[in-house]
């Protein structure tokens, strides 16, 4: 186990360059003292790294120090050469770049593994498309690529399930995500995350416009919190809304079962955090009101005129009692 971990802090260092010990020792799921354990034993061994303190600091690799990947285990090597069908390689442009990356694994394996991990790519076939399922219509992702890797919005024409004619949005993407074989985009739309299938993007256009992803989201939390709306039912009602600083411990504990996901870290100095709870339907958002200024609701509209009409009946309702009105 201590030979796997070393392994994998020198390719960590390698792919990452400078890493704190607190990251490190959050993916290798061990303690900072472990971590620094283990640097010790690396540079002991010959290994050229070392650790810098202060603000900036972290652990480094000396420039041009590579390492290759003879410490795999014979489990690890065979599980690289377990095959997926044709199509997700393909749909992304790098059909032929798997087969070579592949070649060159294979070229650097222990002579004593090779032959279970080409055994395995024969005997092993993954294909992610189900039974009497249609066939997903062929996409080209090129253009999503581009601006998904180039970190820019994108422009899209976007026919939606059951239209006929495409929409125009223009979309902050995190990432392409491929479910059962169908490409989803996973972009936030007006700050509020989306999902758009790849094969119902009529078109595509790279804007010259920086990203705004949602500070302290990446594309694993957005997909989370849409694969789990889609989960629990197209009716239900995903809210956006921001929430003081102040209160967001109570606001968390007190509306725990609608939920979507952690909330957004707020930007330094900030004095609010985006939250996104999902509810049932629309009249359930009321319950927001409890929270006073507290809240401010961002997405869907509907949301924000469901708890304004509250808000006014209530104003109303007061407002007849204070003139001695009691109907």
């Amino acid at each position: 186990m201590k030979a796997d971990r070393l392994l994998s802090i020198m390719l960590l260092l390698q792919t990452r360059g400078r890493v704190t010990a607190e990251e490190l020792a959050e993916r290798l799921e061990v303690s900072v003292r472990t971590v620094y354990r283990d640097v010790e034993a690396l540079s002991t061994a010959g290994v050229p790294v070392w650790t810098e303190r202060g603000r900036n600091g972290g652990i480094r690799l000396l420039a041009g120090y590579r390492t290759d990947v003879t410490g795999l285990t014979n489990d690890e090597a065979r599980a690289l050469f377990v095959l997926t069908a044709d199509g997700t390689h393909d749909a992304l442009g790098l059909g032929g770049a798997i087969g070579s990356a592949l070649r060159k694994v294979m070229a650097a394996l222990p002579a004593p593994y090779r032959a279970d991990a080409e055994r395995t790519s024969e005997r092993i076939l993954v294909d992610p498309a189900r039974w009497r399922a249609a066939a997903p219509t062929a996409v080209e992702l090129a253009e999503l690529q581009r601006a998904v890797f180039a970190d820019r919005r994108l422009e899209l024409r976007y026919r939606h399930s059951g239209g006929t004619e495409p929409h125009a949005y223009t979309v902050d993407p995190y990432g392409l995500v491929s479910k059962a074989g169908v490409w989803y985009l996973v972009a936030d739309r007006d700050g509020a995350p989306g999902l758009f299938r790849a094969d119902r993007v009529r078109s595509a256009t790279t804007s010259t416009e920086p990203v705004r992803r949602r500070r302290g989201q990446g594309l694993a939390e957005v997909w989370s919190v849409l694969r789990d709306q889609v989960e629990r039912g197209s009716e239900e009602v995903l809210v956006r809304c921001r929430v003081r600083r102040a209160r967001l411990d109570m606001f968390l504990r007190l509306q725990s079962a609608h939920l979507l996901g952690a909330p957004g870290q707020p930007a330094p100095g900030a004095d609010w955090a985006t939250v996104d709870l999902g509810f049932p339907a629309l009249p359930a958002v009321r319950a927001l009101l409890a929270h006073g200024a507290d809240v401010e609701v961002l997405h869907p509209p509907e949301a924000r005129t469901e708890l304004a009409t509250a808000a006014a009946e209530v104003a109303a309702l007061y407002a007849r009692a204070a003139t001695g009105d009691s109907r």
